[in-house]
């Protein structure tokens, strides 16, 4: 019983001591996560026009996990600058990239 509780530790130890000895550039990683193409898009009934705001149409979200659907609502306009809405834009690796709203001049 007492020769495994020292080969634990020590097989612990040893790794650690590995672990410690990793430069900062090998231990650096990469991680890539592919995301389906979104669903298409909702139909959504946009309200009428009000002064002072500008209709965020609705859009799909990542969650992490999963597509969620998020939808529309207004937002204070803001003088000087035209809304443009969140999208779905296809990378050039074929991968799908999410461009969240933005205001522009």
């Amino acid at each position: 019983m007492k020769i495994k509780s020292i080969l634990c530790v020590s097989l612990l130890t040893l790794g650690a001591g590995l672990m410690t000895a990793v430069s900062p550039a090998q231990a650096q990683a990469y991680v890539s996560v592919q995301i389906g193409q979104p669903p298409p898009p909702g139909y959504e009934v946009v309200p009428p026009p009000r002064r002072g705001f500008v209709w965020a149409p609705c859009y799909w979200r990542w969650d992490g996990r999963r597509h969620v659907w998020i939808g529309g609502s207004w937002i204070r306009a803001r003088p000087g600058y035209h809304y443009v809405p969140p999208r779905w834009e296809r990378g050039p690796r074929g991968d799908w990239r999410f461009r969240p709203n933005q205001w522009a001049r």
